[in-house]
């Protein structure tokens, strides 16, 4: 699966998946435009990808920042004189812990990225999109269906919120040259895991993250890889959430669970 020539702006991707996603779509051929909230993480992207002799370039942006998401647009076009997909990849997560653990300050944060920063992603890039033609993917993820997930509610609420986007978005394309799609990379063991921060009220469980990763985790490159063949597809099934989660994965996690509860090594409460 090709993708010669595109021209792909990913936001949140200096590291981890956003990373991933622009390192496999420069080795099927295309044209990155990297960016993240660092100048610095994003001069260090270029510098590295372009040592693989990516065709890339990037600016700084904070997606929480309408303006700046419309000035990465403006910046990618007048790089590469086109933009053939834009990937909504930048987030967030306030860690595990209770709704009534995190400040007022933290919920506005994990809305104003998750959430909002899809929003301006799309209203910056789906009019070109309409006229031009091109492939916008959200970033869903745990929660996307919405499933009740304690202790990770803020996060999980904007994931639900963004595959509900994600198939408005796309029933309002149809008659378009637009394609929106959603993407579910999986549990990924980058530093959006291991980091995490925990609850001391739920001490009893902060190692149950790292079964989880064990059962259900899904290789950062293997993630990249993942969302760069969706995009490479001639085209994505417009309103779609692919997802590299089911089949044999889902059910090995699934085996590893049962077996991890049964031996004690996973707990319950908090």
């Amino acid at each position: 699966m090709s993708l010669a020539g595109k021209a792909v702006v990913i936001t949140g991707s200096t590291r981890g998946i956003g990373r991933a996603i622009a390192e496999a779509c420069a080795q099927r051929g295309a044209r990155v435009f990297v960016s993240s909230r660092s100048p610095e993480a994003v001069q260090a992207t270029v510098a590295e990808l372009s040592e693989q002799s990516a065709k890339v370039a990037g600016i700084a942006c904070d997606v929480s920042e309408a303006g700046q998401v419309q000035a990465l647009r403006d910046s990618a076009l007048a790089e590469f004189g086109r933009i053939d997909a834009w990937v909504n990849n930048a987030g967030i997560s306030e860690g595990y812990r209770p709704l009534d653990e995190l400040a007022y300050e933290e919920l506005q944060e994990i809305v104003a990225i998750n959430l909002l920063g899809h929003m301006y992603g799309a209203r910056a890039i789906l009019p070109h999109f309409r006229e031009h033609g091109g492939i916008l993917m959200n970033m869903a993820g745990r929660g996307y269906r919405g499933e009740a997930t304690p202790h990770t509610a803020a996060y999980t609420a904007t994931k639900a919120a963004i595959a509900s986007l994600t198939r408005s978005l796309a029933a309002e394309s149809q008659d378009s040259q637009a394609i929106v799609v959603g993407f579910v990379p999986g549990m990924v063991a980058t530093d959006f895991y291991t980091d995490i921060k925990t609850s001391p009220r739920l001490h009893k469980t902060a190692d149950n993250w790292r079964y989880a990763l064990d059962a259900f985790g899904v290789p950062v490159d293997e993630a990249g890889r993942g969302a760069a063949e969706v995009l490479a597809l001639d085209p994505p099934k417009n309103g779609k959430i692919y997802s590299m989660l089911g089949g044999m994965r889902t059910a090995r996690g699934v085996a590893k669970v049962v077996y991890y509860r049964a031996s004690g090594k996973m707990t319950s409460g908090g």
